[in-house]
């Protein structure tokens, strides 16, 4: 049967500042009347002069901050956020660091608005699912791209005593502004440099590998993301050299990646992150890493409902055109791994100390969170779960 594209409603709202010096624009973009709280992560901001550049420019602006927002920002955390910006009026939230800053902002913006507890918004054992009607108005200063959160109104909280992971969205948290500065990121570190890199790169493959809708712009806007994120890699991880062209060209990728471009039309998989969400909240693994070690696996085990894609993925996106389907197939998840090992990514389960023990633990935490039936068809149950990561336990060889 023919598949076309759907039916689709875009919007986003985010305004885009994108160049070097941009941090500058803040008191054209904030109005003058507002009361700003700051809200960074541990302490490069502060270390590297960021959080200089912003007090200097809203120097003329009732302005506060806070900080130790954790790599997967966690539910008390935030909750200590949310009770300083109601104790102290803030309302104006200004995030300044990478995804999981930008997430416990969106987050710290409707705690703000919400008399009760605002882990009510989710549901399952955490919460009821409360609607969310209110936030407070948030913008975003980009140090390290990845999760594409400065354009998009989804984010990520951790509950550590549960073990859980877990997202949620409101088209009420799009950031009013984001500054894109290429130059912030030449202090990242190599390893979180490989990370935004993969991180990105899943992004766009939940969305492009599910099976072909006849989307042809989507469909081409995600190739171009994959094959720039492949080119600009090795320069970009280089800590050696600040390639402004190779990290400008990142930083734009991360951000188009999951700002809702790639989503118009298509179905949409995200399997491979409700797998990996276990993986972190089992043992703290960097969520682009997770990304990475369950991947090709899945790949693997759902090569005969993606085929199609697969197929399109190996030859637009690698070159490879000879040999059979499943020659192709193979061949692609080989140049994945590949490409992720380049970067210093771990590409199976052992590389994240994940064991076969742990498998039964995986796939029931999976069920507690009501990921039950993934993927693009709903057709990804328990049993094709426990595939998967039992896939992953070892790396994928032809």
């Amino acid at each position: 049967m023919m598949r076309h594209m759907g039916e689709f409603s875009y919007y986003n709202p985010t305004k885009i500042e994108f160049g070097p010096g941009k941090i500058a624009k803040l008191a054209e973009l904030i109005p003058i009347d507002k009361k700003v709280l700051i809200i960074y992560g541990q302490n490069s901001a502060k270390k590297y002069g960021t959080l200089d550049q912003v007090y200097e420019v809203l120097r003329e602006y009732t302005v506060d901050e806070f900080g130790g927002i954790e790599a997967n920002p966690q539910y008390e955390t935030c909750v200590q956020a949310i009770q300083k910006v109601k104790d102290e009026g803030f309302d104006f939230l200004l995030a300044v660091g990478g995804g999981s800053v930008i997430d416990a902002t969106k987050f710290i913006a409707v705690g703000a608005m919400m008399e009760e507890e605002p882990r009510l918004i989710f549901g399952g054992d955490i919460g009821e699912n409360k609607p969310i009607t209110a936030a407070l108005p948030l913008a975003s200063i980009v140090t390290l791209p990845a999760t594409g959160s400065e354009a998009n109104k989804g984010s990520v909280i951790t509950f550590p005593e549960h073990q859980a992971k877990l997202g949620w969205h409101s088209p009420l948290v799009y950031p009013q502004f984001s500054i894109l500065d290429p130059t912030l990121t030449y202090t990242l570190p190599e390893r979180q440099l490989a990370n935004g890199i993969c991180d990105a790169f899943v992004h766009t493959l939940e969305i492009y590998l599910t099976y072909p809708v006849d989307a042809k712009i989507p469909d081409r806007f995600a190739e171009g993301i994959l094959q720039t994120l492949v080119e600009v890699a090795p320069d970009v991880v280089d800590t050696e050299q600040h390639n402004y062209a190779a990290r400008a060209n990142f930083m734009w990728s991360a951000t188009v990646a999951l700002n809702g471009w790639l989503r118009t039309g298509v179905p949409e998989d995200w399997s491979t992150h409700w797998l990996g969400h276990e993986i972190t909240a089992l043992n703290g693994t960097d969520h682009a890493r997770s990304l990475t070690a369950i991947l090709p696996a899945l790949m693997d085990i759902r090569r005969q409902q993606k085929a199609g894609k697969l197929v399109m993925y190996a030859e637009r996106v690698w070159g490879i055109t000879e040999g059979t389907q499943e020659a192709k197939i193979d061949q692609a998840i080989m140049k994945t791994a590949e490409f992720f090992r380049s970067l210093g990514m771990p590409t199976c389960l052992s590389d994240v100390g994940v064991e076969e023990a742990d498998i039964d633990f995986l796939t029931e935490q999976l069920v507690r969170h009501d990921k039950i039936n993934l993927s693009e068809q709903g057709d990804q149950n328990q049993t094709v779960n426990r595939q998967i990561y039992k896939r992953a336990l070892t790396d994928f060889q032809l």
